[in-house]
């Protein structure tokens, strides 16, 4: 249904219907998709809980996950009577967004970027990089796809490797005294 909803919204010419669609979305998955310009093979994870996403544009390829937000940082100056900082993000090709990053403002994330989870941008961000903590950049490894990659981990391995985690916190971690 997600899927569905998602392109009515996004893609529909129909304004009733892209309303309806839209309210559909926050009512099932808490989520706000406005975007100007969005490619139809964007991605969604956990069909965008949490998430609001108001873009400029996001190009092929980008896959965003729950609980992130793309939007506006804008300030109203008093002393010009001006707003300032207008405008809203671009998400280049192939970006990938994890958990709970935030991305505001009139910027430009470079493509084959990856925005860490919990990440705060506000400045641009050039490509192949991975943005971390506030602001902070270093470059990708090539080698490495994070987060994501369209061969995604069988769910059965992550849970083994949950079980194997468990195991050594019994047996590593001993309860303190109080």
């Amino acid at each position: 249904m997600f899927e569905t909803l998602f392109k009515i919204n996004c893609y529909s010419k129909n304004s009733i219907l892209k309303k309806i669609a839209k309210n559909l979305l926050e009512k099932f998955y808490g989520c706000e998709i406005n975007c100007t310009e969005i490619d139809k093979s964007v991605l969604f994870a956990h069909h965008a809980r949490g998430c609001t996403i108001i873009a400029s544009k996001i190009c092929e390829g980008a896959v965003i996950f729950q609980n992130v937000t793309i939007g506006t940082n804008m300030r109203f100056n008093k002393a010009s009577n001006e707003w300032e900082n207008v405008g809203v993000p671009i998400i280049g090709k192939n970006v990938v967004i994890a958990d709970g990053a935030k991305i505001l403002g009139p910027i430009i994330i470079g493509e084959n970027s990856v925005v860490g989870a919990g990440a705060i941008v506000t400045k641009n961000m050039p490509a192949n990089s991975i943005a971390y903590g506030v602001n902070q950049f270093k470059p990708k490894d090539d080698n490495y796809d994070l987060v994501f990659n369209v061969n995604m981990i069988n769910p059965e391995k992550i849970i083994e490797a949950n079980h194997r985690l468990i195991e050594n916190f019994s047996t590593d971690i001993k309860p303190s005294l109080l």
